[in-house]
Order: C-alpha cells, then structure tokens, then sequence
C-alpha cells in the first residue's frame, strides 16, 4: 500500500535531496517544493530512505489533508484516520504543530485535538486510550496548517535523521550531519578519485565533514547506527516487514568498503581534534581519516596521490557561532564592517583572516598538478572579496535560520582566480528564507 510521503530538508538543499530521492529509489516520481520532496512511496521505501538518504531531515507519511476553519475541523480530520492500525493503547503518542499563516489562535490547542482524536479513535475501539510521552513516543505526528488547508503527517524517523547514532563529542554549534552531507552533494564530492578526489577540512571542529564524507566513501549508509520511530509502529511490526527491514540492514552493511581516496582533518584545538577522533571510532571511519592538530593559516596541504585532485571542505566560525583560535584569533582588531545587516558579529573572522588563508592557499595548495578546489560555506556575500578571489560558483543554503552561501574558488597557480576552462561564475537564483513555522510545545 503506498501513501503521500514528504522529506522535509534545509531551505536550498531541495534540488540535491530530489537528485538523492530519484537514485535511492529510480523510477520514482519525485515533485520538488519548497522545503523538501513529495512522492508516494509504500513501508519498503519508508525503511529504504531513513536507512540511506543522506539530505532530508525526516521521513513523514501524509494521512489526513483537509481544508480547515476551525479546530473543530482539525480533530475531524484527525478522527477520520483509523488509528488502530498505527499503535495500540499500550503505545505512547506525541503531537507537534507547525504552520503558515494559519487563523488559528493557538497552536497548542489544535495539537490537542488531534491528540483527542487519537485517544477517541483507541477507546472506541479497544475500550482504552494511550498515554502521551513528549521525549520519546512511539506515534510522533506532526500537523501542519496553512491558511486554508491542514495536513497531518505520521513521522517515521522519529530523532531527526542528522543524528546519526555517532555523535557523542562536540563543540560549540556543531554543523549538522545532512548540512554537511548538502556540502558534498553541491560539490558533487562523491568519494571517488573522480568525483572530487582527497578531501580536507582545515578546521574540522568535532568532524563532522570528514566522518560525513568518510561514510559517502566507504559507502556507509548514514542510519546503520541508529534505531527508527517506525520500527514501533503497526505497519512496520509483522514479521514480513521485520524480515524487509533486516534485509535492508543486512545489504547496506555488505556494501561497506575501504575508501578509496584518503580524507584529512585538523583543527587548531587539539581537544577537537581528539572529539573528532572519537566520533570517527563510533561511525566507523577512523582508520579511513587522518587527524592532525594544526592552524589552518599554517598547516601545509597533505601530500596526494599523483593525478589525484583534492577538494577542501570548510565550515569556519562565524555568526553566532564561535570564536576562532590560533593565529587568526590573536589577529587584531575586527573590522566593524563584520557586523552585518542582521546585527550578527561575525566574532569568527578578524579583519585578515580571510585574506591570509588565501595568501596560505596560494602558496600551499597550488603546487599539486591535479589542482585543488576549496568550498566554503559563510553567511558573508562579500567573501571572495575579502579574500580577493573569484568565486567560481556560489551556492544558497541555510544554516538553520543562518543564511549562506557555499563558495566555490578553484586554486590555481599565479592569481588563484577562475582560470581559462574553469566553470563560469554562475548567476545565483534569488532564494526566498525557510517558511517559519513555529513548533509548540508538545501536549501534555
């Protein structure tokens, strides 16, 4: 039985997770909105993409849309989904709202109408009612309300998928693994010597582009190491589905193997640097990364395989962020031009800081005849001019509610800028900010 799925994703990454939706499962219609992907898809492809799919921040299956005035409505809609094939009494339940635009005055009443009706659903069926658990139910559904229209949603994922079950270490404002993931996909870095060749991340914090792109080369599927809201649900629990799910497992973990491209990280901090280390050990990739501590305004590039390319990953500190170390923290005084038009301070770049990075590029990294190509991600459009460089391509995303751009510079020797057959600067599309639909707390 198939149903109306969406993977909702960062605002700029739609086009990359219908590219990764459309070779998870080929053959697929695949429509791309805005915030994420619709298709229909039945339990196989529920499993498959919270197993595999790297991009999207949930897996939720559509079961009730309905126009809406009030709440009286929205507990119709919810009280037309026979529940009993989705949970028992004995399971624990959990409702969120989101919304756009919608008339409702409270958003936390209408997510106890839904609840109502689930509770109503159970006891007119089985004489009992289940209970709510906000940290960890077993149904979590999630009902969105737009100006006319409602839509209620069942989550299958559960956590969201950026927690990949490794993460036990971390700083400050750690990247989140799908944003990370988004990174490579845009690079098109695909772990291969073709597809983007070596990879380092200079300021690598607790890892998470290196242990990202060390699972993409060992073709390590990003849920192995976690468990699923659905592996609680009716639909997913016979013993036809269990099997389907084990196998699922069992031909993801056959399709591990060794990189074939090597994948560098250092940080300045070497406390870090030894987060990161242990956060590889739990994902599996440490034997496949090479740790070091360093400054990235001193560290030397890594030495390649001949005709290997080499890709550097970047996510420095900016925003609200963290402060940077090393020597671009005992640089001098920030440039009041830093604090931008949000009144962010972007506390993670003195005056110079980009300028002497590309200064180091230029010296460090143009000398390997395949050529290396940095990508970095930062909410300042004015960076290649900070660091006097063309960009050669520039891509939206958003960091949360942080808007960015993932600049693309290719190095090259003399001026570093884009040379003769090098990809064009590409004329940025105008990108519209992440609908704000604030979560309510949920029902008790």
């Amino acid at each position: 039985m198939t149903a109306p799925l969406f993977l909702p994703c960062a605002a700029g990454v739609e086009d990359l997770l219908s590219s990764e939706v459309q070779r998870l499962l080929p053959g697929i219609p695949i429509h791309t909105q805005r915030g994420g992907v619709a298709l229909d898809g039945d339990p196989i492809h529920v499993m498959t993409l919270n197993l595999k799919c790297r991009l999207a921040q949930r897996v939720l299956v559509e079961v009730g849309e309905a126009a809406y005035r009030d709440e009286t409505d929205i507990y119709l809609l919810a009280k037309a989904v026979d529940w009993t094939q989705w949970i028992t009494p004995q399971h624990t339940l959990r409702v969120d709202t989101t919304s756009h635009r919608s008339p409702l005055r409270s958003l936390n009443f209408a997510a106890l109408r839904v609840k109502d009706a689930v509770c109503d659903t159970l006891r007119d069926a089985t004489g009992e009612r289940p209970s709510v658990d906000t940290h960890n139910p077993d149904l979590h559904l999630v009902l969105h309300l737009s100006a006319e229209r409602a839509v209620l949603y069942v989550d299958t994922s559960g956590e969201p998928l950026f927690k990949r079950g490794w993460r036990e270490d971390k700083g400050d404002a750690p990247l989140k693994e799908t944003l990370a993931a988004a990174m490579l996909a845009a690079a098109d870095w695909q772990g291969t010597p073709e597809h983007g060749g070596a990879l380092h991340d200079p300021v690598c914090g607790s890892g998470t582009v290196a242990i990202e792109a060390a699972q993409i080369a060992c073709g390590i599927a990003p849920g192995l190491l976690r468990r699923f809201a659905f592996e609680r649900l009716l639909p997913f629990g016979s013993t036809e589905m269990r099997a389907d799910w084990q196998r699922l497992k069992s031909h993801a973990q056959s399709r591990i193997h060794a990189s074939a491209v090597p994948i560098f990280a250092s940080d300045v901090s070497f406390r870090m640097v030894d987060f990161a280390r242990r956060n590889a050990e739990r994902a599996g990739v440490a034997d496949s990364i090479v740790f070091n501590g360093g400054d990235a305004l001193e560290r030397g590039a890594p030495a390649l395989p001949e005709g290997m390319p080499g890709t550097l990953m970047l996510n420095p500190p900016y925003g609200e962020r963290i402060e940077v170390g090393g020597k671009a923290g005992r640089s001098s005084q920030r440039d009041p031009r830093q604090i931008d038009n949000r009144g962010i301070d972007n506390k993670a770049a003195p005056t110079d800081f980009f300028t002497r990075l590309a200064s180091h590029w230029k010296r460090a990294y143009t000398l390997h005849p395949a050529g290396w190509t940095a990508y970095i991600l930062s909410p300042d459009m004015k960076l290649p001019t900070a660091m006097r460089l063309k960009e050669a391509r520039r891509v939206p995303m958003w960091n949360g509610p942080i808007e960015c751009r993932l600049f693309r510079f290719d190095l090259v020797a003399g001026s570093m800028r884009a040379g003769a057959g090098n990809e064009a600067p590409r004329v940025e599309q105008p990108v519209q900010p992440p609908v704000k639909r604030p979560v309510k707390q949920p029902v008790k």
